[in-house]
Formats: C-alpha cells, structure tokens, sequence
C-alpha cells in the first residue's frame, strides 16, 4: 500500500511537471512576441516560436505518455516514473539553455530560471539526484558561453536591452559563471535540506497515522465484543418483561403496567442503539464489501414498503419519480437498502403530520444521483454536515423526538463512502430539508471474465 500511495504522488508530480511546462510554452511565444514588436529587441523570433511548437509537441508526446502508461488505472512502477521526472528534467535545462542561445546567452540575465529547475529537482528527485541536475546545468550553460566566447557557435545580442560583447570579456564571464554555479548548489543544498526534513515530518505523520488506525480497530473491537454481550443480555430482559407485558405469568394492576410498558419502551430503545452501534462498528471494522449486482430501482421500492406502515400513521404521502431504467449496479445489496431505509425512517420521523416526502434518482452517466426531499422540520442552520457525526443530534431532532440514537446518518455516511459515493445535506428554500447521495457506477471485473 505505501508503495502504491509513493507511485501515485510520483505520477502526480511527474504530470505537475507536464502542466507547467504547458505556462513555459505560453510564456516563451507571448514573450517573444512582446520583446520584438512592444521593446523592439532584436531577437530571431522565427527559431524562437520554432522552439516554443517543438516544445508543444514534446510536451504534448510525454503528457501522452503519461496517459498511457495510467490507463485504466495501472500503477507503473516507481523507477520508472522516477526515470520520466529526471528525464523531463534534464531535458528542459537542454530546452533553457537552447532558448538562451538564441537570447543572448550570458547576456540574459533569465539565465537564472535555471534556479527553479533546481528547486523543483531538489523537491521530486532525491538528494544526489538533484546535485546529478545542477551539474548538468551548470556544465550546459558553461559549454555554451565558451562555445560562443570561443567563437564555436553564433552569440545572438540583445539589441536594445542589454550591454553588447559581455560574453567575449573572460573577467565577466569566469565571474557570472562562479557566481551562477555556486548560487545552483547552494540553492540544491539548502532545498534539500528543506526537503529531507518535511519528508522526515511526513514519515513521522504517517507512523503516527498508522499507529492511531491500529488503535481505532482494537478500540472497534472491544466495543464489537461489549455491544454484542450488551445486546445478548437485553435480548433476554426483553423476553422477560415481554411476558410479564403480556400477563401470560399473571394479571397486572393499572401501576404494574404503566412500570413494565415504561421498562419495556426504555428496553426496546436501548435494543435499536446497541443494534446501530453493532452495525456502525461492523461497518469500521470491515475492509471489504461484499459486493454483487443488484438493481437499485428494486431496493428502492423494498425500503419504501417498509417505511410506508409509519408513514400512513401520520398521513404523509411519499413519492417515488424514476425512469423506465432499473439503475444496475455493482454493490452490497443490504448496505445500500439498509442506508436507504434508514434515511426514509428519520424523512418520516422528522415530517409532521401530513407532510410530504419525495425521493427520486438520476443517472449522470458516471454515478447515480439519489435525492430525499421532505417538507419537515428543516435542518438548524451550521448543523447541515454535522449531523453525519456520530452520536449527533441537531437541536430541533431532540425536541422533535426524544428517541434517537444519532448513528443513523452515521452509518449513511459510512455505507456511501465505503462505495466511493458522497452524501449531503441541505434545507429547502420552501421549508424542509434534501438529503443527497451518490453512487459511482462501478464496472464488475468479474462479470466480464
């Protein structure tokens, strides 16, 4: 796994280099074309743009390249991302110094933007990697300015911007090209140092990560075990005072009943949270899904059914509106119809008396879109996120009802984003509140198999 999380940010990086050198492209043709025509410097623009399009395609192959090797998801190796990063690189310092050629060479002072290709090779590559690139650097700038100082290769001025015959005057260019070096190593040095130790913080964060998850999984555990002995002795004091509420061991006077319906009532309701805190528990614990194809227009009307005796109770009407499409998907049947019911259960608990609720689905090609619309009592506002904690109730729900465990959307939360799906909550601008969750469509691999 932490091999996979390191080839991830590796392939990030090396698409960040990708993105950046798109700004490069941009930035060389607009500013060759405000140097010539807006400061009247004199530069050969055509072999300037021709750089910038041979830069476009460059760019353009090693973005597709990327693409290729991360399709459908394949993780390529470590080395090899690494390999593209210094290769990427070491050739736009080629590119930098190619473009300074035909820019007046030591002459330019953007001579220095080799700086932040150290800086980003001290930040993607490691410590000799990016003492390995100041070199390169260093030796590529230093040919070219004793190449033209040598009168090997045409020095191109800058008329009209800076001083002429610089680059043939050994004092000044022995001094820039010391100072040039020593400002590259000592810029590699101190970002690396930077580097190594944000690296060593993150290292460190990491562990500590690892070691609290380990710790929240023997937490879960414990609560597991204790809930499930808890919910094991309630299950039996429930069947006792069930048959005492029943009077099948004898008849109860007025007193007698009104005290076992009371300790029934508070029995049943220590039942539901002890079953929501199982559920919750079980759902940290798991690490997979078992997953299956199922339709979910099906689970859908299941969870309606269930809640429909409740809803009649209070005369609320609740309306279904979907296509002709069944909505397949790939899933843990029982996780999504139990989230789905649940939330019904509160739109219903929440809802006075002839209330409406409303509940549709979407297809948005790429996820499903289910919405749980009511007209009840409304979210308190700042509270819209927090009632997905666990064990938290919002003001106005506890003066609503008084019994609620505050797990329900806990566990909504949980079952959603264990789909890769997100849940939400908002208030209706006409009164009432919108619950929202999606389902990513996955594709099940061994269907195609």
């Amino acid at each position: 796994m932490e091999s996979l999380l390191k080839s991830t940010r590796r392939i990030h990086s090396a698409c960040w280099l990708v993105k950046l050198r798109w700004a490069a492209i941009v930035v060389l043709g607009i500013g060759t074309f405000f140097a010539d025509k807006v400061m009247n410097i004199t530069l050969p623009e055509r072999k300037l743009y021709l750089i910038a399009i041979i830069l476009f395609i460059y760019n353009f192959i090693l973005y597709d390249y990327i693409k290729h090797l991360t399709w459908r998801g394949k993780e390529p190796s470590t080395r090899k991302i690494s390999s593209m990063i210094m290769f990427q690189i070491s050739t736009d310092l080629f590119i930098l110094t190619t473009i300074l050629h035909f820019s007046g060479g030591i002459e330019n002072p953007f001579h220095f933007f080799f700086v932040f290709h150290m800086i980003i090779a001290s930040i993607l590559c490691s410590k000799i990697q990016s003492y390995i690139q100041a070199a390169l650097a260093i030796f590529l700038f230093s040919l070219l300015v004793f190449l033209e100082y040598w009168g090997k290769v045409e020095h191109y001025e800058l008329l009209g911007f800076a001083a002429h015959g610089l680059y043939d005057n050994f004092t000044f260019v022995a001094g820039s090209l010391f100072v040039f070096s020593s400002t590259l190593f000592l810029v590699v040095y101190m970002t690396t140092s930077i580097i190594e130790q944000l690296r060593q913080q993150q290292d460190d964060f990491e562990q500590v990560n690892q070691m609290l998850k380990e710790k929240d999984n023997i937490k879960n555990e414990y609560v597991l075990r204790l809930t499930h002995d808890i919910k094991g002795h309630l299950a039996a004091i429930e069947s006792c005072i069930g048959i005492v509420k029943k009077e099948l061991i004898g008849p109860l006077n007025e007193k007698q009943k009104d005290m076992v319906d009371r300790a029934y009532r508070r029995t049943l309701k220590c039942m539901n949270f002890i079953a929501a805190l199982l559920k919750i528990t079980r759902l940290n614990l798991s690490g997979k899904l078992e997953k299956e194809n199922f339709q979910l227009n099906k689970i859908i009307l299941n969870a309606i059914l269930v809640v429909q005796n409740r809803a009649n109770q209070k005369n609320i009407n609740i309306s279904y509106s979907h296509g002709e499409s069944e909505y397949e998907f790939f899933g843990e049947q029982i996780l999504i119809e139990e989230t789905l019911t649940n939330m019904l259960f509160n739109a219903v608990r929440y809802t006075l008396q002839g209330g409406r609720i409303s509940l549709s689905v979407t297809d948005n090609e790429k996820e499903y879109l289910v919405r749980i619309r009511d007209n009840g009592i409304g979210i308190p506002k700042g509270e819209e996120e927090k009632i997905f904690e666990e064990f938290h109730r919002a003001g106005n729900a506890r003066k609503t009802e008084r019994d609620g465990t505050g797990l329900g959307l806990a566990f909504a939360k949980q079952a959603i984003e264990k789909h890769g799906g997100k849940i939400w909550a908002q208030n209706n601008p006409d009164g009432g509140s919108t619950f929202n969750f999606t389902l990513p469509k996955v594709e099940n691999s061994n269907k195609n198999k």
